[in-house]
């Protein structure tokens, strides 16, 4: 071959470039059908994190069903207008909250608000760009201001375990255990991570009561790292882990 003339693509790599190119546009055109839509349009019921592939380099891994429903349904769970709701990095679950307001099974309407480094849920109107790096780089009226949080840090590190947790004490309506009498005016909790960041969460999380639950999440496409539920309250999903 000459050593001017181009490489060449061999007919079966050409075609799975084309394959790959094809998949990719094809998901690129739901996307911007998604987000062409106004959003009292959505269709909640429907809706799910099919729309939204997954980026295993940026450490997304979404909620199967079954979990990401019982989550879903503890954030929900005695709420009622007046709730705030925070979703920190977990969109499985955001997503399920939503299709479960539209379902008409809950009366009350919450206000959530999704917090999230990936602009493709940016099609979301309680949408509110996160980065953990900048744990408090947000609209200042979140301070102090959510009833209820749900916090899923991209990375099982200590920076970024610690870093979220500021965000989680900037957003919190206050910073003490739940009231077993009054659960609708106390700040509920709900983290979930990795087994190895048990000691961490406890010891970040100590001062609202958070432990170890015997809920695990599990992941849909599945994951190796033994994943947990710590949370500040007990609830017909979960108890205190032994």
């Amino acid at each position: 071959m000459d050593d001017d003339e181009p490489p060449q693509l061999s007919a079966d790599a050409l075609s799975a470039l084309q394959a790959f190119y094809g998949e990719r546009d094809t998901r690129a055109k739901h996307f911007e059908d998604l987000k062409a839509q106004a959003e009292d349009e959505f269709d909640g019921g429907k809706l799910s994190m099919d729309a939204f592939t997954e980026d295993w380099n940026a450490s997304q891994f979404w909620y199967d069903d079954e979990t990401a429903t019982i989550l879903a349904r503890q954030l929900l769970e005695g709420a009622t207008d007046e709730t705030r709701i925070a979703v920190v990095s977990a969109p499985s679950a955001f997503v399920k909250v939503k299709g479960l307001l539209s379902s008409g099974e809950y009366a009350c309407k919450p206000q959530i608000t999704l917090l999230e480094f990936d602009e493709r849920f940016a099609v979301f109107k309680e949408f509110v760009h996160y980065d953990f790096q900048h744990p408090i780089r947000l609209p200042i009226e979140l301070k102090g201001s959510f009833d209820r949080v749900i916090c899923d840090p991209p990375f099982l590190s200590q920076d970024c375990q610690t870093k979220a947790a500021l965000t989680v004490r900037w957003l919190a309506k206050s910073w003490t255990p739940p009231d077993p009498s009054n659960k609708a005016t106390s700040f509920q909790f709900i983290s979930c991570t990795g087994e190895r960041m048990q000691e961490l969460i406890e010891k970040l999380y100590a001062k609202v009561g958070a432990r170890t639950t015997t809920f695990e999440p599990k992941h849909a496409k599945g994951l190796s790292n033994e994943f947990r539920c710590y949370a500040n309250f007990e609830c017909g999903a979960w108890a205190w882990a032994k």
